[in-house]
């Protein structure tokens, strides 16, 4: 032993005396210990990961509960499709067709050209005079419905927006009163007297409609639009339509192409969302 300590004190060139002696040393400090618990870690990381794995790849793994995910909304647009009535569907998709193709080719290049040459608050101004315009459909189909509050709002909204709202231009009463606008129309009447939507119809320009609110749109727009009392000619009255329905695309334009990307079916998509929105419309 004395020579092993004069041989590794002298350097002779016993490397791996001096390789054992540092491991010893590192094995006293606990940093061998440490290397292999580390070791043993990882292995029990690998081997929980590879668990894993399995599990999701098993009868009640994550991976079929994924593909029953991707399904999902399908089949609840399927199921909610189901259940809205529509014999005319072959119609319904022809004209959902040629709107899309009226959307698309002439009303949203007309849309952005418009919006090019108005300013945005010119825009919001036309839009809001034709809401005030509409403030007899309102008021009637409130007052129809028993729903007298909503009726007092609508009359505070046209007096102040009418008068400090330049025309309605302005909507002081939102801005300021915080006062909202409250919109019901003869088919939400109907349908708080309970005649039933019937079946599913789509309008040439309008869009999705069904049965009652269709028929519901005329003593609306014949007998309670103040447009029908103030244009002379028919041609007037289109134009006028025209010119609402052309600024209001402005104000959302991408709107509907966002609303159409990635649904397999807009027609069902679309449909639906009708549907759906007018039956929550009229249980408020």
């Amino acid at each position: 032993s004395g020579e092993t300590i004069t041989s590794k004190e002298s350097g002779d060139g016993l490397e791996p005396l001096a390789e054992l002696d540092q491991l010893d040393d590192l094995d006293g400090e606990g940093e061998l210990t440490e290397l292999e618990e580390l070791d043993e870690l990882d292995e029990l990381d690998s081997e929980g990961d590879l668990a894993e794995l399995d599990e999701l790849d098993g009868e009640s793994g994550g991976l079929d509960e994924l593909d029953e995910l991707d399904g999902g909304s399908t089949e609840i647009e399927q199921k909610e499709s189901a259940e809205v009535w529509d014999p005319l569907e072959g119609y319904n998709r022809l004209m959902t067709g040629f709107n899309d193709f009226v959307f698309i080719w002439v009303l949203d290049p007309v849309a952005r050209g418009y919006r090019f040459i108005l300013p945005e608050v010119v825009r919001e101004g036309i839009a809001n005079f034709f809401t005030n315009l509409m403030y007899p459909v309102r008021l009637v189909n409130n007052l129809l419905q028993f729903k007298f509050r909503n009726a007092v709002d609508e009359t505070e909204r046209f007096v102040v927006n009418s008068t400090i709202g330049l025309a309605g231009l302005w909507d002081p009463a939102k801005d300021y009163g915080k006062v909202q606008a409250h919109d019901e129309d003869f088919g939400q009447t109907l349908g708080f007297y309970g005649v039933g939507p019937g079946p599913h119809l789509v309008l040439p320009f309008f869009g999705p409609r069904n049965l009652r609110d269709a028929v519901a749109m005329y003593p609306d727009s014949r007998y309670l639009d103040p447009q029908s009392y103030y244009w002379d000619t028919t041609e007037q009255r289109i134009g006028s339509y025209v010119v609402e329905v052309v600024n209001e695309a402005s104000l959302n334009i991408g709107v509907y192409q966002n609303l159409k990307e990635g649904v397999m079916d807009y027609y069902t998509f679309f449909k639906v969302a009708y549907e759906e929105k007018r039956a929550k419309e009229i249980e408020e």
